[in-house]
């Protein structure tokens, strides 16, 4: 039904529908917030309310209370009020039922967010599904290749001018132009996604500092003045920290503080068999099953110094599913020694690397499930 426009007689009074309000254009109007969509379907007349519970681009229940000019086509609204908070739902990515209350409430709050997890455990998946799912502008970042502090907004280029000769131009970074658009834009919502959050420099990273805070604004390094960051703005960054990532800077206390940290983890075993069962059809459940409970042992093993993602299960699968190995289960310990065991130092079979030690830990979880394995 998704898409299609609601009949009339579908929308009596007292009727329950979800709902996303912006703030009415119409100066004049005693209703200041309208929609035209309910539970993703068009409503037949635009919907007003004049709640104040009501918070723009924040989906909530409300009830039909009243229609104005039912035998008019093309006049007359539909008046609803404010039940509460619509139920929190991300399509394709799977969440800890209290991380995801945690997630809403800080979304519905407005405060900037730093997801915390291991590499491959969903992080860039989970806040590309937030922005669509809430309807708002996506905005990825890689905080990576920041060198200096104005990388943030804009970045420095040489070209060559119709002369030949050099020209240094500042080209706006992905940042800035969604600042410029959000104040130019009020009714859209916007989410800035600084990824790998702490793979550029601490003192790089200070420029962001009166953007995360009350002071809400940020130097614009071609207008040589500050800019001030609109409400339809909330960021979320991501970060790795562990002794197994080489190339990570410290985060201070003052840089946390502008956060409210959630830490992630990894789908449970049987959350990860079902994503990939979504993905890989092609694939016998048995042999899905046997991938996973292979990573989910190699993640539960504490003397390594690095972890599977999911991209590693996932590849696992695309292999297996190819037509030259074509679903073939006796191939799970060769694939796994390269998708599984190549992500770590050494050889799968020096048993005295890390990589040795994830073959020891497959073959045993292999065998465990009655798998045949050939001599090594």
């Amino acid at each position: 039904m998704s898409g299609t426009k609601w009949k009339l007689e579908e929308l009596p009074v007292g009727k329950t529908v979800e709902a996303v309000f912006w703030n009415n254009k119409v100066d004049d109007s005693p209703f200041p917030f309208r929609a035209t969509h309910f539970d993703g379907r068009r409503a037949p007349k635009v919907v007003l309310s004049s709640d104040k519970r009501i918070v723009p681009g924040v989906p909530c229940m409300v009830k039909v209370t009243a229609v104005s000019k039912p035998d008019r086509s093309d006049r007359g609204a539909i008046e609803v009020e404010y039940l509460g908070p619509a139920p929190f739902r991300i399509e394709g990515v799977w969440l800890d039922p209290i991380v995801s209350k945690k997630l809403q409430i800080l979304l519905e709050s407005g405060l900037n967010i730093l997801l915390d997890g291991p590499q491959g455990c969903g992080k860039t998946v989970l806040v590309r599904a937030i922005a669509d799912s809430l309807n708002m502008e996506f905005v990825f970042f890689n905080c990576g290749a920041v060198v200096e502090a104005t990388d943030f907004f804009a970045t420095i280029q040489v070209r060559a001018s119709a002369s030949g000769a050099p020209v240094t131009d500042f080209v706006k970074t992905d940042i800035l132009l969604a600042l410029e658009e959000a104040i130019d834009h009020p009714e859209r919502r916007y989410l800035v996604f600084l990824d790998e959050l702490n793979r550029c420099q601490e003192s790089a990273r200070n420029a962001l500092m009166p953007a995360l805070d009350s002071t809400r604004r940020v130097f614009h390094p071609i207008k040589n003045t500050f800019v001030e960051i609109p409400a339809n703005v909330q960021f979320i960054a991501a970060v790795n920290r562990g002794r197994e990532f080489s190339g990570t800077f410290g985060i201070d206390a003052a840089q946390l503080d502008r956060f409210a940290p959630l830490q992630m983890d990894y789908m449970p075993p049987a959350e990860e068999v079902k994503l990939l069962q979504g993905r890989h059809s092609e694939l016998p459940t048995a042999i899905i099953e046997s991938v996973v409970a292979a990573a989910d042992a190699v993640r539960n093993t504490s003397e390594l110094a690095a972890t599977l993602s999911v991209r590693a299960s996932e590849e696992a699968c695309i292999y297996l599913k190819h037509p030259l190995i074509g679903g073939d289960a006796t191939a799970i310990p060769d694939v796994l020694k390269s998708s599984f065991c190549g992500r770590f130092e050494g050889r799968w079979n020096d048993v005295a690397s890390d990589a040795g030690a994830v073959w020891s830990v497959i073959r045993q979880t292999l065998l465990a499930r009655g798998a045949t394995i050939a001599d090594d």
